[in-house]
């Protein structure tokens, strides 16, 4: 398995915490530290695993994460995991996920429970969202997390106890097998960032399970940047509007399919 992590003025703490955690599993072949910072870094781990791509400038998410996952398609590398450096995991939990994966081939994206700093359940494995999901979750901010519709949107009626086939899940974790993502593609560089987790997944699904797998925890602290600075509000809502006029607004077929499917199926 190979990991990437994308820095942007990251601070040192936070991915040095979580790198050293990831280089005790014997499982991972490689580290790629991806940077978007106009500096780079000038002290790496002492580890032939960590592999350093300073680019002076910030691509975005999806399209740093696709130099590393290049890689690992190109060397065949059967998982590449992407993740935020902000996530707090064990490698015990890595590994496991891991044996998840290896042990059904019609798995081709993994993503644990994840709870917030407090403990609290972040709900990250939704629906494919509508324009109008959107335009909830930015009018209302956090007061959408009480608002009927959008528990709907986030699946908080189903049994998140059990594992949940779901077409869209967060991108601070995603597990992925390098097969489904050379059959569905990497990221699309058009979303600088916000729907580029929503846009692989839905593609990955297409011919995979994208399962939410709760016997596993992370924990995530989660900025929601879009929710206190208006320059990333701006991006959030001129990349959805990407994402939007690539699936359609209003007429979106696989959306309503695949949004039909999570809501009566179990796995």
């Amino acid at each position: 398995m190979n990991i990437s992590i994308v820095l942007y003025n990251t601070a040192e703490d936070e991915w040095r915490s979580l790198l050293c955690e990831l280089l005790r599993s014997t499982l991972v072949n490689a580290v790629y530290l991806v940077d978007n910072s106009p500096n780079p870094l000038h002290e790496l781990p002492d580890d032939r695993r960590v592999h350093y791509i300073f680019i002076g400038r910030n691509v975005g998410y999806g399209a740093a994460h696709n130099k590393a996952i290049r890689e690992s398609v190109y060397d065949e590398i059967p998982f590449h995991l992407v993740m935020n450096s902000d996530i707090q995991v064990k490698t015990e939990a890595i590994d496991r996920l891991l044996g998840v994966m290896c042990s059904n081939e019609l798995i081709g994206q993994l993503m644990p429970r994840v709870n917030d700093v407090n403990g609290e359940m972040q709900y990250l494995c939704k629906l494919l969202p509508t324009p109008m999901d959107l335009a909830r979750r930015l009018v209302l901010g956090k007061c959408a997390d009480h608002n009927t519709r959008n528990a709907r949107f986030e699946l908080r009626h189903l049994d998140h106890s059990r594992p949940i086939n779901a077409p869209y899940l967060s991108g601070c974790f995603m597990l992925l097998r390098t097969d489904a993502v050379r059959q569905a593609g990497l990221f699309d560089e058009q979303f600088f960032m916000y729907p580029e987790d929503i846009d692989l997944t839905r593609r990955i699904h297409r011919d995979y399970l994208t399962l939410y797998y709760p016997s596993e925890t992370i924990v995530h602290a989660h900025r929601k940047a879009s929710y206190h600075s208006v320059k990333m509000l701006w991006i959030h809502v001129v990349n959805m509007i990407r994402y939007f006029n690539k699936w359609g607004w209003l007429l979106d077929s696989e959306r309503r399919a695949f949004n039909r499917r999570v809501l009566t199926e179990t796995v």
